[in-house]
């Protein structure tokens, strides 16, 4: 392992951690939120063992997962689409703090672990869609020598990270105890959608053997739906 890319990695956690949970706990202005405290430690336990997986197994696909944001994006398009999904992320953690200060609505126990567990499940799956694809990169982008990745996951839909990231987005506010979270749902899924679109763009017109990928595999995020 490249001691210099443990050391960006630990680094990013360390800067990460502490953003993250002002982020989940501060509008809830008070310590005493355990689906926010839960959360966060999942999401944190979680993110960290796939971190170190890659970093033993495949740290060349860690590297692409790192470079991330606007400033990354080489699409001019897709600098504005990461920022509105991150945006919308950051919303999708706050209001459910709100939610939990003023009361406003009341989300059962069972529910909330379960949604955890999903999510725990579709970060896992992030993790896998990776390893199937060292190639899947947090941006939207086409290497030299990159093959078109068709097995696995990829047989089944041509976007399997976003299928995940639908996972993910769909029950973070259950988990962090909010309703009204939900009302998140529907801008990050069309911002996703319109990603999506775009990256295919940008395969079709980039990686040899997509386009033919995309006849043999129809359906984009959902199968049987889109």
């Amino acid at each position: 392992m490249d001691p210099g890319q443990i050391k960006r990695v630990w680094l990013r956690q360390i800067v990460f951690v502490p953003v993250f949970f002002a982020l989940l706990l501060a509008p809830a202005g008070s310590l005493d939120y355990w689906q926010g405290w839960l959360y966060g430690a999942l999401f944190f336990v979680t993110t960290t063992g796939i971190g170190i997986y890659f970093l033993k197994h495949d740290p060349r696909a860690l590297e692409r997962r790192m470079k991330v944001g606007p400033a990354a994006e080489r699409e001019p398009t897709q600098k504005i689409i990461i920022t509105v999904i991150l945006a919308g992320f950051v919303l999708l953690l706050i209001i459910p703090g709100f939610d939990h200060r003023w009361h406003w609505s009341q989300v059962p126990t069972w529910l909330v672990l379960t949604s955890d567990a999903l999510v725990v499940l579709s970060l896992i799956g992030t993790a896998v869609v990776v390893r199937q694809n060292s190639y899947a990169a947090s941006t939207v982008t086409v290497e030299a020598g990159q093959p078109v990745v068709s097995t696995g996951l990829y047989a089944i839909v041509r976007h399997p990270m976003y299928s995940a990231a639908l996972i993910l987005t769909g029950f973070t506010p259950l988990a962090l105890g909010s309703y009204w979270g939900l009302l998140m749902i529907v801008p990050i899924i069309a911002t996703l959608a319109w990603r999506l679109l775009d990256e295919e763009r940008v395969l079709k017109r980039d990686l040899p053997g997509y386009l033919d990928y995309c006849r043999r595999v129809r359906f984009r995020l959902v199968p049987g739906l889109w």
